[in-house]
């Protein structure tokens, strides 16, 4: 009789959608989103030069995984699609967002469109305290002054840097070698619209740290579930860490001082976490980057590329998911190296795990891989993932006529122009570090994925990466 019983509880606990499972408890969400760090950055992902104590903490008591994706290569595309769970090519949001000139240029908008679904908007609707502090780079960056505050897209509070509007944090970089401290600002202490403090750059990531404690702490008393987007931008150069970690100067120590300072920065905010049973047990922890690094200064591990480019190092990250007490005992741990999927999963497995509904008429391009997050399934998204170049990156790094178009389709990967030319075809499972195009060898998989990748190009609005290329090509000419 009882293995009847437990046979029943099975299958009804399997028909039972995770959002009511989790809708009484309305779980904390932490979303940590790092800027240019590679995917082999964390000690726990393989860096043998730094070590990431309190992030690799995270990772022992939850799950790391393996082949997750960012949808850009680049910074703004990519928080567009992490916010939205749409490609960011819906909101014209291509590039990093820079002057309205230069926006223009490109084909890229001047801020997110307040129309856009936006996480944190939805849960606030649905009873969350939700916060931003880091880097926002959404709008209201160098000349754009009139973009919405942060606050408008459904935050309750924000803290940012020089490229997002309302109060935020200005750096003071000091290189300790007697001369003068340099502000960097790029524009944004002119543009008003919030109270604007200076730090020393090292410090700029403890300040976005500790607004969230505090802010925490607020929701805590209002006894309101939080959702914090935590974003640091110390990880991008300029590099400053504190002169005991400066080593001998050079690009790439300068790097690996500042990651050990986030790291430690971020491990306050983990000590508030974990300190506490109730949030351990009912908060959810997510920690990846934002595109992959700049070459010098990160690494990206295995992968071929770097920050901008198509390839595995430019838009593979890792992701760190932690919460103990929404993840069986039995999954803490692990490391996933079979489920393929991509930031704009994220929205909808989050609001299945929040128990949140999403606004309505709303169709994201992400998947509900909730199970997934929460160690419960290893499977992977259905639809391929696509990406398209920054109109303004068809060569760079030294790298002429980089491919404009990308998809990953279980373990294929082709890359190639945006009229499906110049192909390249790499196996995954057997070739990670795509050193070996096979695109000779599979003519009807070359023909099933250009197809769909270029359709999927054509159904996007356009940026202006087409006449850049173009430009690029007629100033090469004339060398």
């Amino acid at each position: 009789m009882s293995k009847i019983l437990n046979c029943v509880v099975l299958v009804v606990s399997l028909l039972i959608p995770l959002n009511s499972i989790f809708a009484e408890s309305q779980p904390n969400v932490v979303l940590i989103f790092i800027d240019d760090m590679g995917w082999e950055d964390f000690s726990c992902f393989g860096n043998r030069y730094a070590t990431t104590e309190h992030i690799d903490r995270m990772a022992n008591e939850g799950i790391r995984f393996e082949q997750f994706y960012v949808n850009s290569p680049i910074c703004s595309p990519s928080r567009a699609a992490i916010t939205t769970g749409q490609y960011p090519q819906r909101w014209k949001i291509n590039s990093y967002l820079a002057s309205r000139e230069l926006n223009k240029t490109r084909g890229v908008a001047n801020w997110l469109d307040l129309d856009a679904p936006v996480l944190g908007n939805m849960l606030h609707k649905a009873g969350y305290a939700t916060g931003h502090f880091g880097k926002w780079h959404l709008g209201g960056q160098r000349d754009v002054g009139e973009a919405p505050l942060i606050t408008e897209y459904g935050f309750d509070k924000s803290l940012t840097n020089f490229e997002g509007l309302g109060p935020r944090v200005l750096a003071l970089c000091d290189a300790h070698d007697g001369k003068p401290i340099k502000r960097h600002a790029l524009g944004s202490d002119t543009l008003g619209r919030g109270k604007i403090e200076w730090v020393d750059r090292s410090l700029v990531t403890q300040s976005f740290t500790q607004a969230a404690i505090e802010f925490i702490r607020q929701s805590q008393r209002q006894d309101k579930p939080f959702y914090v987007n935590l974003w640091p931008d110390d990880v991008h150069g300029p590099w400053y860490p504190p002169e005991v970690r400066r080593g001998d100067g050079s690009k790439r120590e300068l790097y690996l001082g500042v990651l050990e300072t986030m790291d430690e920065q971020l491990g306050e905010l983990f000590d508030v976490i974990q300190s506490d049973p109730q949030l351990k047990q009912n908060t959810l922890i997510l920690i990846c980057s934002d595109n992959g690094p700049e070459p010098g200064a990160g690494s990206a591990g295995p992968f071929r590329g770097y920050k901008t480019m198509l390839y595995e190092g430019g838009i593979r990250s890792p992701l760190i998911a932690w919460g103990p007490g929404l993840m069986e005992e039995s999954v803490q741990g692990q490391v996933n190296q079979t489920s393929v999927f991509a930031a704009i999963d994220l929205v909808p497995s989050l609001l299945e795990i929040t128990g949140t509904e999403p606004d309505e008429n709303v169709q994201f391009d992400g998947e509900n891989l909730a199970g997934v997050l929460l160690g419960q399934s290893d499977q992977s998204r259905q639809d391929p993932i696509y990406f398209r170049r920054p109109p303004d990156r068809d060569s760079f790094y030294g790298v002429e006529d980089l491919p404009d178009l990308a998809v990953r389709d279980g373990n294929w990967k082709l890359l190639c122009e945006y009229d499906g030319s110049q192909a390249e075809l790499y196996d995954l499972k057997n070739d990670r570090g795509e050193t070996k195009n096979v695109a000779d060898d599979h003519p009807e998989i070359i023909n099933r994925l250009k197809k769909q990748v270029v359709d999927w190009q054509e159904s996007m609005p356009a940026d202006n990466g087409e006449n850049w290329k173009d430009e690029s090509k007629k100033k090469n000419k004339k060398r």
